[in-house]
C-alpha cells in the first residue's frame, strides 16, 4: 500500500472550490496511465478506453471521488485582527474546539489557532456551561497586528485544520480521509486495473461537501452508463453508540452501500459488487446509512437516471480532524473496483 501518496493527499489542503492542490497530486500520478482533462467547474476527468472489445458499443462507466474537504471561508475581520469564518461543509461545533488552521492566502499559507470565543471555564455560571458552542462563536488568532492581519487575509480565503497523517497502532488517521481515501482508492485501482471492455471516466470531483456540485457537472457532460462514487461512510464501532447504528466496523472490509440519504443504490449493481467480492474473496460488510450522501446521488438522476452505486471506505470519526481508516479495508476497497471493472461490461442494470 502506497503510504506515502496517502500521507500527501490528506495532509494537503483544500475545501470547495479550492482544490488546486489536491488535483495536482491526481494528475500527477493519473497523468502515466490515462487520458487528462479539466472542465469549467475544475474536475480532474481521467479517460481510460477499454482494452478489449465489447459486445456493441463500450459502456461508459464514471467513477466519482470528492477531492474537496469541509472548511471554511474568511468573513470578517475585526479592529483586533481576529478572524471570523462562515463553514463550508457540515461541521459539528463540538469538535471544533482549541484546534490550529491554517490559511490559503495569495501570498502563501498562514498558520492559526481556533478557538472559541468564550469566558475561561473557572468564570462561566451553570448557566453558561451547559450552553452549547455555535459556529459564530468561533475565531482564528494568527498571533499578528490587525494591521498585519489585514494586508495578508483577506475577505474569501479559505481556511483549513492542521493536523498531520499519523498511524495510531493498527490504523491510519488525517484530517481529511474524507475524500482523499476515496481519491486514493480511484488511482490505486486505475493502476492495478487489467484487461477491461468498459470505457473508465475517473473523475477526482469538486465541490461535493456543498451539493455534489462537481459530480453533477461531470455526470451531465460524460453521460455514463453507470456511476460509481468512492467516499467513506461512518464507522460507529466506538464507545457512546449502540451496535444496532455502527453502520460499518474497521477492519470487516470495504463498504457495499445499499443507500444513504441521497441515494438508494441501484439493487442490481449491489449484487454485482456482491457478487464480484463474493467470487474474489474480497472481504466486505454491508452498508446502509440513514443520513449522508455522496456523488453517487448527484449524478443518478441525470440524464433520464443512471444506474448508480457507492462503494465506501469504512471511516471512524468523521468530519473530524481524527479521521480514521483500517489499511485492509483500503486494500480491499481497492481490490474490489479494479475486479469489477474488469467485467463491468457483463452487468445488465435494466428493468
Amino acid at each position: 500500500m502506497n503510504i506515502d501518496l496517502l500521507r500527501e493527499l490528506t495532509e494537503a489542503h483544500g475545501v470547495s472550490g479550492f482544490e488546486d492542490a489536491i488535483r495536482e497530486i491526481a494528475r500527477r500520478e493519473l497523468a502515466p496511465i490515462a487520458e487528462l482533462s479539466t472542465d469549467a467547474m475544475g474536475n480532474l476527468i481521467a479517460y481510460k478506453k477499454a482494452t478489449r472489445p465489447a459486445k456493441g458499443p463500450a459502456k461508459k462507466v464514471m467513477i466519482a471521488a470528492h477531492l474537496d474537504e469541509i472548511g471554511f471561508m474568511v468573513k470578517y475581520i475585526d479592529s483586533n485582527g481576529f478572524i471570523r469564518l462562515n463553514p463550508l461543509g457540515g461541521w459539528d461545533p463540538r469538535q471544533m474546539n482549541s484546534q490550529r488552521v491554517r490559511i490559503q492566502t495569495r501570498e502563501g499559507s498562514i498558520s492559526g489557532v481556533l478557538m472559541y470565543g468564550t469566558k475561561p471555564a473557572h468564570l462561566l455560571s451553570d448557566a453558561e456551561t451547559k450552553e452549547g458552542p455555535k459556529i459564530d462563536n468561533f475565531f482564528v488568532d494568527l498571533g499578528l497586528s490587525a494591521e498585519v492581519v489585514k494586508a495578508q487575509v483577506r475577505l474569501g480565503d479559505p481556511v483549513t485544520m492542521d493536523r498531520p497523517f499519523a498511524q495510531i497502532g493498527d490504523l491510519l488517521t488525517c484530517k481529511t480521509m474524507d475524500d482523499r481515501v476515496g481519491v486514493f482508492v480511484m488511482i490505486e485501482a486505475l493502476k492495478a486495473l487489467g484487461d477491461h471492455a468498459v470505457d473508465v471516466y475517473a473523475v477526482a470531483t469538486v465541490q461535493e461537501e456543498i451539493g455534489l456540485r462537481g459530480a453533477t457537472a461531470a455526470g451531465g457532460s460524460i453521460k455514463p452508463d453507470i456511476a460509481i462514487a468512492l467516499d467513506i461512510t461512518l464507522a460507529n464501532d466506538i464507545p457512546g453508540v449502540q451496535e444496532q447504528d455502527y453502520v460499518t466496523k474497521l477492519g470487516e472490509g470495504t463498504a457495499i452501500k445499499v443507500m444513504d440519504s441521497s441515494l438508494i443504490c441501484h439493487p442490481k449493481l449491489v449484487a454485482h459488487f456482491r457478487k464480484v467480492a463474493e467470487d474474489k474473496g474480497i472481504k466486505h460488510q454491508i452498508e446502509i446509512l440513514a443520513r449522508g450522501g455522496t456523488d453517487a446521488g448527484g449524478i443518478q438522476r441525470l440524464n433520464g437516471g443512471v444506474p448508480a452505486f457507492t462503494l465506501s471506505i469504512p471511516t471512524r470519526y468523521v468530519h473530524t480532524v481524527n479521521e480514521t481508516v483500517h489499511p485492509g479495508d483500503v486494500e480491499a476497497s481497492i481490490e474490489l473496483l479494479a475486479r469489477y471493472l474488469e467485467e463491468a461490461e457483463t452487468g445488465v442494470y435494466s428493468y
